[in-house]
């Protein structure tokens, strides 16, 4: 691929993807044969015609798909010149796209296993631009060596090794043990479930599915003393089992490493992913801890950057997710790694200096009133699940469900005032030499360091409750990440000199500063 630059030849898509779209073709010929079956089974049918029938039938369905993937490699084109990457591309309408070199900020490989037992890799080119429609040029497929080839290519992987580059971290497969503390543990089953009911009604046999839910309910109405413990012990071990597969498909031979000038993810254990990320195009790193995972003693690192493109539909993890749980401690050490925050700083704001700024006892506090605020909030939201449920008690016609219908508010209480006083004890910022930190959330706790040279603006939000409080939010806007990074109920004098300081001249045209 090194010639590419110099020829303006344009090339095709991998001719070998036919071999596995005929393969990938084959459970949507099942499928089609099971219900063409049994429909000709049933009007008594010889099983030769039978046969024949559903052989026919998996042969159009394969021979539909060849068809489709045919046109389409035939009207795809592809060329690498020295300042663009262009793809021309649509069977009935023709589109033609292309992403100038010095806006790709990110290069993503992926391989189903399938498109691996083949040689083959579909290529995402991000620009720095937000995920939307038109920031991503997809080529599906290339054959696995020109892929790599082009991602060194586009990326100009021709400098030298520098001090520090090489793996920074790889999988640990004692890691797995905080794949259970996740919402899948909880929702697997139910999602199982949901994905099986469809399955069936894709193969005719929605009324079985439909008697076995009816029969189901019914057991659960009759004996719900025994059934609902016995569902939700099968729906955790469900749930579990899931959770632990999914993590060792997804994270299976993870490795993070520094390449000059880029930070390199590769993992999957099935199917293989790799994504190649510009240094310069990083604007922060954010350490997530969800409930169940922050109480295991793990949590996860998420880059803020910009030209990450969204997830693919059956992916489940975020993008921008760096790492798989892992223990906190290296979740903090990497973060700091990669954000840089470690080095000290001449004239930083405290203890908000460096790594130290990332962790838990050296963030500022916020105001007591930032929990008080919460506290009336939560005891409201439960002063309304009451009064419905009191209403609920005197219309609903069932004896139990009169009762039940208590266990919300009854459960919502403790939940609001633990969720009030956790989120307030999160709450945090601090200034360091090269990043803000900013901490909330009592569900998912999420610390995040955003690079001060990132920020582009400011918005400053008052609501009529913080109003009251003396409180604000200041909201870091961005190109990278979500777009926006908020500190929430900060005081209003510390907000608005945290956001003067961070970036200075930024925000001072807009203050009024008090004479002493």
């Amino acid at each position: 691929m090194g010639g590419a630059e110099s020829q303006d030849d344009w090339r095709r898509l991998a001719g070998r993807s036919l071999w596995a779209s005929a393969v990938k073709s084959l459970p949507i010929a099942a499928g089609v044969v099971f219900g063409v079956g049994r429909f000709a089974m049933g009007d008594g049918r010889p099983t030769g015609v039978v046969v024949a029938v559903c052989a026919a039938a998996a042969m159009l369905v394969v021979a539909a798909v060849l068809a489709y993937d045919v046109a389409r490699l035939r009207t795809t084109r592809w060329r690498l010149t020295p300042e663009r990457l262009e793809l021309r591309s649509g069977i009935t309408v023709r589109q033609h796209r292309s992403i100038p070199l010095d806006r790709v900020r990110s290069v993503n490989l992926r391989a189903d296993p399938v498109s691996r037992v083949f040689g083959l890799t579909v290529v995402k080119v991000g620009t720095g631009e937000h995920a939307a429609e038109g920031t991503e040029l997809a080529l599906d497929p290339l054959a696995r060596h020109e892929a790599e080839s082009l991602r060194r290519t586009l990326l100009r992987q021709d400098e030298r090794p520098a001090p520090g580059d090489g793996p920074l971290v790889e999988l640990r497969w004692s890691w797995i043990r905080y794949a259970p503390l996740s919402v899948w543990s909880i929702t697997g089953a139910a999602v199982v479930l949901g994905a099986l009911y469809k399955a069936l009604g894709w193969f005719g046999a929605k009324r079985f599915a439909a008697e076995a839910a009816t029969g189901l309910w019914g057991w659960v109405t009759a004996r719900p003393l025994v059934a609902v413990p016995l569902i939700l012990a099968a729906n955790l071990a469900v749930g579990v089992l899931g959770a632990t597969l999914l993590f060792a498909e997804s994270w299976g031979r993870y490795r993070l490493e520094r390449e000059p000038g880029r930070l390199r993810l590769h993992r999957g254990l099935l199917t293989t992913r790799s994504l190649t990320l510009e240094e310069r195009r990083l604007r922060g790193v954010e350490i997530s801890e969800p409930l169940l995972l922050r109480l295991g003693g793990g949590a996860r690192v998420k880059t803020i950057a910009t030209g990450l493109g969204k997830a693919d539909e059956h992916e489940t993890d975020d993008a921008a997710a760096l790492t798989p749980p892992l223990p906190r401690a290296l979740a903090w050490d990497l973060a700091t790694k990669i954000a840089d925050t470690g080095r000290p700083e001449a004239g930083a704001t405290g203890p908000g200096t460096g790594a130290a700024g990332m962790g838990a006892g050296a963030l500022v506090p916020h105001p007591v009133a930032a929990r008080r605020k919460r506290i009336v909030r939560a005891l409201v939201t439960v002063a309304v699940l009451a009064a419905c449920a009191g209403l609920g008690s005197w219309l609903l016609p069932w004896e139990w469900s009169r009762t039940a219908v208590w266990a919300i508010p009854a459960v919502a209480l403790p939940f609001g005032i633990w969720a009030a006083v956790e989120s307030a004890g999160n709450l945090g910022h601090a200034l360091g030499r090269r990043h803000l930190v900013t901490r909330q959330g009592a569900v998912v706790r999420s610390t995040i360091a955003l690079d001060r040279r990132g920020v582009s603006g400011w918005t400053i939000t008052e609501s009529y409750f913080q109003r009251r409080n003396g409180l604000l939010t200041v909201s870091a806007a961005t190109a990278a990440g979500k777009g926006h990074y908020d500190v929430v109920d900060v005081d209003r004098g510390d907000g608005l000199e945290l956001a003067a300081r961070a970036v200075p001249g930024l925000l001072e045209p807009f203050l009024v500063r008090e004479k002493k």
